[in-house]
């Protein structure tokens, strides 16, 4: 029965490969628009292959001396496990950006024609994002399962892998597209007084190649790395509980809510193509709860199958709800009544914003911990570890659908982007603008939802790892213990510190070349000379690739300085540490700067005086602010804690060898 169910999770993973490349050929053959749009498409497509390019040169080391170490300490198929969830994670974040930056050119022309058509392309270009995670996830993580004979040990690496890759390209891509982002906001907006996305600016064309990099390749590797990690702990926790049918039910969740995504894809075009006064939020919305729905009622068939039992369905899509309104939390702290009367702060000037900005994200840390904390709980009570572990999965089961939707916004983003700077008609920017203000709401709901999925799978990694090590009770009044909880909780604020440094320095070279260039450059500012871009695009990538190695470190070293030091126990105070403080710093920061990009476009929408105003530039800066919160350290620190679970999991049973 294992063998044959872990067939079926990979012949799913083949079909959403099939329905990926559907979805490709269907965008490749609209037309991407004249020749000016063309050459800018063609330049963010260069930039943001070249910045993979590079930083693939330097995890992919990193990878195989890993890789090697992994032989040595433990076997060649941990190993190979290892470099297959690897290389998979990167074919995921890379095929999934190639299209994004294609999609956007098609997007725009689209947006010639109709609001319709551009937001069919834009979200068919994210769906291909979303399938692509999946289908390689569920795919890789099936095989693993089924050619090591059910040892779910190998699934570890693969998992370990997976994060690797997803820890360098939010950190790498993080800092290169806030580098960008602040640059060409602060210069061009702030000094200059020229439009967003205006062509004589030179950092505009890197800000579009960051929009892929960071928040089409990196949230894709991000919730890859969730979406195994859920899937692996799982199974590990359902085969301890139910033998082998505990350890395949995750991949029936799973594999049920890949198929149904593809359902929910279809219909969320259905419902583009059928209604007459479209609102872009009601065609998403319609796809989201469509699959929901569907999934909610095969689970609990599922669950009745394979356990015997509804229950076990029940906290699955107890899961699934509590993903659902983490997003509407989200949404309402990043888009609703809250960032109206945050813009009200704004004619007082930065300071009064930036203030009332981080009290805004510190209270939007209630409601989603409150959920976090009932799913834990009641799913605790009914399974054990083993119900917080599918109730992980649950949240993540339909993340082919949520994931397309949020890779939707950088598309919306970038069209946006082409249509100022290849200078069209005002309409079709009005029209690319309503699709980007329903990404920027996505996006938000997005990180909500990355973050809530990082706390269910960080705790049942952390559970696993009590498995691995035979730990049966994490004693606070030991003082190793607690001294470790108490580190633990301090490397999100030492790792989140890094990654905004990093920022803020190439943000200030970015700042620096700017500058430069509008005063060197003779006409540029007339519009009759075109600036830099390529340079602007090399500094971020420079930065991003020069200050993403030390953060990056943290994760892999700090459960192993901590067991040789204060032992295996230690390790688990560490990780609750870690996963307790990051969750609510990842909240907090990631709703402040939504908060602060929502109040801007606000105010640009002619509110307390529109764009120019005193309002409008304190409302910058609070964006600006913002930016490395929400788009660099905020989203970095989900993988951080996950990373760590998986890397102790891993390694400190190696080292349990030699030192105890």
């Amino acid at each position: 029965m294992g063998a044959t169910s872990q067939l079926i999770s990979v012949i799913s993973g083949g079909i959403g490969i099939i329905f990926t490349f559907f979805l490709v050929f269907n965008i490749l053959e609209k037309s991407s628009g004249n020749d000016v749009m063309q050459k800018l498409s063609k330049i963010i497509q260069i930039g943001a292959r070249s910045f993979l390019f590079s930083e693939y040169k330097i995890l992919f080391l990193v990878i195989i001396l890993f890789a090697l170490f992994l032989l040595i300490a433990n076997s060649l198929s941990m190993a190979l496990s290892f470099l297959l969830g690897s290389i998979f994670s990167v074919l995921a974040g890379f095929f999934g950006m190639s299209i994004a930056t294609r999609a956007n050119a098609r997007t725009t022309h689209a947006a010639r024609s109709s609001l319709k058509e551009a937001l069919t392309i834009s979200f068919n270009g994210g769906a291909v994002m979303g399938m692509t995670v999946t289908s390689l996830g569920l795919m890789g993580l099936g095989a693993v399962f089924f050619l090591g004979g059910g040892n779910t040990e190998l699934m570890s690496g693969y998992a370990m892998g997976a994060s690797f890759v997803a820890l360098f390209a939010r950190v790498g891509g993080g800092i290169f597209t806030k580098a960008a982002d602040v640059g060409a906001d602060l210069v061009g907006k702030v000094e200059a007084n020229i439009p967003e996305d205006d062509p004589r600016n030179p950092a505009v064309i890197a800000d579009n190649v960051g929009d892929n990099v960071g928040d089409v390749a990196g949230m894709g590797a991000d919730l890859y790395e969730s979406y195994v990690g859920s899937i692996f702990s799982a199974s590990v926790l359902g085969g301890i509980a139910f033998s082998i049918k505990g350890a395949i039910f995750p991949f029936f969740v799973a594999s049920s809510g890949l198929l149904l995504s593809i359902l929910g894809i279809i219909s969320v075009n259905y419902y583009i193509k059928k209604t007459k006064d479209l609102k872009p939020e009601k065609a998403l919305h319609f796809g989201t709860y469509t699959t929901a729905f569907l999934q909610g009622i095969v689970v609990i068939l599922l669950s009745r199958f394979f356990l015997g039992y509804y229950d076990a369905g029940l906290i699955v899509i107890l899961g699934m709800i509590v993903g659902i309104l983490i997003g509407i939390f989200t949404e309402y702290y990043t888009a609703k009544k809250p960032v109206k009367e945050l813009a009200k702060s704004s004619p007082s000037g930065a300071a009064p914003l930036i203030i009332n900005g981080l009290a805004l994200g510190m209270e939007s840390t209630f409601f989603p911990i409150l959920l976090i904390g009932i799913a834990i709980v009641i799913s605790f009570n009914f399974y054990g570890l083993f119900g917080i572990a599918i109730s992980s999965v649950g949240m993540l089961s339909t993340l082919g659908m949520s994931l397309s939707i949020d890779a939707y916004g950088p598309i919306a983003d970038n069209a946006g982007g082409i249509a100022e700077m290849a200078h069209l008609e005002p309409y079709v920017r009005e029209r690319t603008d309503k699709l980007d203000a329903v990404g920027n709401t996505t996006a938000a709901m997005g990180k909500g939802f990355a973050i809530g999925s990082a706390a269910l799978t960080a705790l049942a990694l952390f559970a696993s790892y009590l498995q691995v090590t035979n730990i049966s009770l994490v004693d606070l009044n030991n003082a190793n213990v607690f001294t470790a909880l108490l580190i633990g909780g301090m490397l999100p604020f030492l790792f989140s510190s890094l990654v905004m440094k990093a920022v803020g320095n190439a943000a200030n070279l970015m700042v620096e070349e700017v500058r430069r260039q509008f005063k060197e450059i003779v006409g540029l500012m007339e519009g009759k000379a075109d600036p830099d871009y390529g340079k602007c695009v090399k500094i971020a990538t420079n930065g991003a690739l020069k200050y993403m190695i030390l953060p990056s470190l943290i994760a892999v070293i700090a459960p192993i300085l901590v067991f040789l030091f204060l032992g295996k126990e230690a390790v688990a105070g560490m990780l609750a540490g870690t996963t307790a403080s990051g969750v609510m710093l990842a909240i907090f920061m990631a709703n402040s700067g939504g908060a602060w990009d929502n109040a801007k476009k606000h105010i640009e929408e002619g509110n307390y005086g529109g764009k120019g105003s005193l309002a409008h530039k304190a409302s910058v800066i609070g964006d600006t602010v913002g930016d490395p919160l929400k788009d660099a350290a905020g989203p970095s620190i989900n993988i951080l804690i996950k990373l760590m679970s998986i890397v102790s999991i891993v390694i400190i049973p190696v080292l349990m060898r030699f030192f105890e």
